[in-house]
């Protein structure tokens, strides 16, 4: 088989078997300047389409961002006032229970005694008959000091000072035809307590 190819190739070519599944490689372009602006101006298309891409790609992910930041601080927002809450309740729980054992460890005197039986009968009308339960060590102690509290009770037939064992040391119930006041210190510790924490 013979076949010309081009005029520049004068001579036939001679081919052993038949061609198969041959394609025309298309012309070659004249101008390299031509074929490179091309080129050029493809990797430009390319380059300008991928930046707009990520640069939307990018306002996606800025726009997710402030709306996961928003969402932060509104949680943030609502969980404040119950936070402080919570604060509060457990500073004043705190301080309540250091109160506490301050107290406890504190040593009994007689003017500690004294001053509880005072704040409690702030509280008793004048006219009424009353009794003073205390410790035990402590009626003794008032006793031993000659507390003018215990002094007075003697000879008035209204006032009477009784040990119980209901009275923890440093405090005192008074009992009235009316009803009792609580001045034991555990009951002063819970009655703050609560009107710290309502």
């Amino acid at each position: 088989m013979s076949l010309v190819m081009n005029k520049r190739f004068p001579e036939k070519i001679r081919l052993s078997a038949p061609l198969r599944n041959v394609r025309l490689r298309p012309a070659p372009c004249g101008d390299e300047d031509a074929q490179r602006a091309r080129e050029q101006e493809c990797y430009e298309r390319g380059r300008h389409d991928g930046e707009r891409t990520l640069s939307e790609q990018l306002l996606q992910q800025r726009n997710e961002l402030l709306e996961l930041q928003q969402g932060v601080f509104e949680s943030l927002r609502q969980a404040m006032p119950q936070l402080i809450r919570e604060c509060e309740q457990a500073l004043v729980a705190l301080s309540l229970e250091a109160a506490s054992k301050l107290v406890a460890g504190l040593p009994v005197s007689g003017e500690m005694v004294e001053a509880a039986i005072r704040d409690a009968l702030t509280q008793v009308e004048q006219s009424s008959e009353f009794t003073v339960l205390l410790h035990a060590d402590d009626l003794t102690l008032l006793q031993k000091i000659n507390s003018p509290l215990v002094s007075l009770a003697d000879g008035v037939e209204r006032i009477r000072f009784r040990s119980s064992r209901e009275v923890t040391r440093g405090g005192c119930l008074v009992q009235t035809k009316f009803g009792h006041i609580d001045g034991r210190r555990e009951a002063k510790l819970e009655a703050l307590q609560k009107s710290l924490l309502s």
